[in-house]
């Protein structure tokens, strides 16, 4: 009688049973688990205990057994660590500007800022303009905390007036408060976007902040609006500390892009990394090449046309497909019991149209021709003639 098995899958189980019987504990691999049972079904014992490669020789289900190379990708991966582990323990490099003149914030409540929704009469402006005098005068004298009275009083009558606010902020500037010229100024440009007075007293209390970057924006602007050469000397006073800060401000925008690209990297890497060790995996499994039955589950006397292994080894990863299919490995006779579930059954009809081997006739492709044979007889049975109901040959008509 001859074996159900072709002489080179014979030779191939020959040589898997020999490598197990050096390295039994090859048992213990998941991929195996359905040989393990089978073993163990018949009294025998594995030994427990993870199973390591030989130092040579071939595994008899694919691939060298001796002493792995490194992969390709392992000096991209201790670069990549570096460069994370830099990117990590690189502190943000600090600036060197030249902070002289500049002073601590103000921290006093906001002065008054007048009813925004108050209309002044003619005598209340008439009264404002003169106020605005009072306080010029007093400013021009140096008594800058009566020159601020005096334009808060002229706010108070005239809350419209963006100028008022920008020259009270001068004077609070000239009293070292400069948050409190920011609020005058940030009002009067609310007021009005085109005061270049605004914008020349809050950049220099910017300054005066050590916010260079706003300081040189705010002058700037005030001397294209009113070209003034106070206020370009200030601007002119700002600037490098400014360019310094916007330089480093873009080389630290590219360092974050930089940083984000390579994460980036390290996650497609890592993302490869694990495709190819699932990929590894799979590439053991019986039927996946050198294990017996490659090329052929036993007794399959080799795959059928246009068998797709790849599809086969995707769908293996379904922990209820691979179950069934280590079950019905173990023994091709259980393959009865999945004939109602349609996941297994039409997996089974998909990779072998012609029957699986061991099976018995009729699974999967026997219960197909089943089924084929059932609809022609029916409908057979459909197209026979009905035979006709007789008619008697004498009728009694009751005419007598």
């Amino acid at each position: 009688m001859a074996a159900p098995m072709q002489h080179e899958d014979l030779l191939k189980l020959k040589g898997f049973i020999d490598f197990v019987n050096a390295n039994p504990t090859v048992l213990n691999m998941p991929q195996l688990q359905f040989v393990k049972d089978f073993v163990e079904k018949f009294g025998g014992k594995v030994p427990e205990g993870d199973f390591k490669m030989p130092d040579a020789g071939k595994c008899p289900f694919g691939g060298d057994t001796g002493p792995k190379a490194k992969p390709a990708f392992t000096a991209a991966d201790d670069s990549d660590k570096s460069d994370e582990d830099a990117s990590v323990s690189e502190p943000e490099s600090d600036v060197e500007l030249d902070m002289e003149g500049v002073i601590e914030a103000d921290n006093e409540p906001a002065q008054p800022m007048g009813d925004s929704e108050k209309v002044p009469t003619e005598e209340e402006i008439d009264q404002a303009s003169e106020l605005r005098g009072q306080a010029a005068a007093a400013y021009s004298q140096q008594k800058f905390d009566e020159a601020i009275n005096h334009y808060t009083k002229a706010i108070e009558l005239n809350p419209g007036n963006a100028l008022f606010y920008a020259k009270r902020g001068q004077a609070f500037l000239k009293l070292k408060k400069p948050n409190a010229c920011i609020r005058d100024c940030d009002k009067a440009l609310e007021l009005n976007c085109d005061s270049a007075a605004a914008y020349k007293f809050r950049g220099r209390a910017n300054r005066l902040l050590g916010k260079f970057e706003e300081a040189a924006k705010d002058l700037r602007q005030a001397c294209k609006l009113d070209f003034d050469e106070e206020a370009d000397e200030w601007l002119r006073e700002v600037t490098p500390n400014a360019k310094k800060i916007e330089q480093h401000r873009i080389k630290q925008e590219r360092k974050q892009a930089e940083r984000k690209i390579k994460e980036r990297q390290r996650a497609q890497n890592k993302a490869r990394k694990e495709q190819a060790k699932q990929s590894s995996a799979g590439a053991g499994f019986p039927g996946a090449g050198g294990f017996p039955g490659a090329g052929g589950f036993p007794g399959a006397g080799g795959m059928p046309a246009g068998f797709d292994m790849d599809d086969l080894m995707s769908k293996m990863k379904d922990p209820e497909v691979a179950a069934a299919m280590q079950d019905i490995l173990a023994n091709p006779a259980n393959i009865s019991k999945y004939v109602s579930n349609p996941k297994i059954f039409n997996l089974m009809k998909n990779f072998f149209p012609r029957g699986f081997p061991g099976a018995g006739a009729g699974f999967p492709a026997g219960n197909a021709d089943a089924d084929n044979s059932a609809s022609e007889a029916k409908r057979s049975n459909n197209s026979e003639p009905k035979p006709k109901k007789e008619s008697p040959d004498f009728v009694d008509d009751g005419l007598d």
